[in-house]
């Protein structure tokens, strides 16, 4: 649906977007994660049409995407990070509005509207004006808009910034049922957490370029693919370290005099012979922990900094 090779994006001196390539199937939701700055928006924009690249192409659903061109961009909608709804009109009225745009008319635009206000969470309030709206509705219905002409890839531009919890869930809900539908997603985004629910791969991106692409294990593996397991008690806990040194999927023990930290491969997997493992030794158990690798890990190791900063 969507095949992005090489593009690359300078403002005078300043390279924002440095050889960027990948592609998205239909029905699959691919992730942009990156701390603001780090090229995403202007990545989206490139990909939308709204700004030339210096060098490289866009390709959607096998139509090459320019400024100029109209085709591949009746394909794409597109959900800013900016609100792009008319206060003074009511969220029916909004969709209306739009999808008259895209072409559509009738019944059919009346039965869309319907759909969408359903999907977004809104029925119940499409008489309001938008001018009244939460923030989070305000958001849902800017989703909403870019759904009504049945994309073939959907485009969102960190959708969840500045919203509150209920609505964040929502939204995130409803790419969620996309996806499942067979819609193409791209989704930037500096939230860690959404990268992991929603993305099936995602493409970690930091001054411009992308440092690393992949499903979320394959990117963790990047960390080496360890988890750690805390292990807290008391007893012989010199002879259960010793024990568990030789354990295969062991790599490293070490004591805090209040219990041990185990560096392993694949936690889950091991975690029941190791606390076997710890009790034959002499050591009482009174409480596990399995802390995996995230993300946010990955990010730290590639690039030497925290996702946010």
């Amino acid at each position: 649906m969507l095949a992005v090779h090489s593009l690359t994006k300078r403002f005078g001196e300043l390279t924002a977007v440095d050889g960027v390539s990948f592609h998205i199937r239909a029905g699959e939701t691919y992730g942009l994660l990156g701390p603001n700055g780090a090229g995403k928006t202007t990545i989206i924009s490139m990909v939308a049409g709204l700004i030339p690249a210096n060098d490289g192409t866009v390709h959607v659903a096998g139509r090459p995407m320019t400024p100029a061109g109209t085709e591949a961009k009746r394909t794409i909608g597109l959900v800013p990070q900016e609100l792009a709804i008319y206060p003074d009109l009511t969220a029916r009225e909004n969709l209306l509005f739009f999808g008259r745009l895209q072409g559509i008319t009738g019944k059919e635009l009346t039965r869309r509207a319907d759909e969408v206000l359903e999907l977004i969470g809104l029925a119940d309030r499409a008489g309001d004006l938008t001018k009244k709206y939460s923030g989070g509705m305000k958001r849902r219905l800017n989703i909403g808009i870019g759904l009504l002409h049945r994309p073939g890839l959907l485009i969102l531009d960190e959708p969840t910034v500045g919203v509150d919890p209920q609505s964040r869930n929502a939204i995130l809900e409803s790419v969620e049922r996309l996806s499942v539908e067979g819609m193409a997603v791209l989704y930037t985004t500096h939230y860690m957490e959404e990268a992991e629910r929603l993305c099936d791969r995602i493409a970690i991106i930091d001054e411009g370029r992308i440092q690393a692409e992949g499903t979320r294990d394959e990117l963790i593996t990047l960390t080496g693919g360890v988890d750690r397991i805390n292990l807290r008690g008391g007893g012989s806990m010199a002879r259960a370290a010793e024990a568990l040194r030789a354990l295969p999927a062991v790599r490293r023990v070490d004591s805090d005099g209040t219990g041990l930290l185990l560096t392993v491969s694949d936690g889950p997997t091991a975690l029941a012979g190791i606390v076997t493992g710890a009790g034959h030794a002499g050591m009482s158990v009174t409480s596990v922990e399995v802390v995996r690798p995230d993300l946010e890990s990955v990010f730290l190791h590639l690039t030497g900094k925290a996702l946010r900063d």
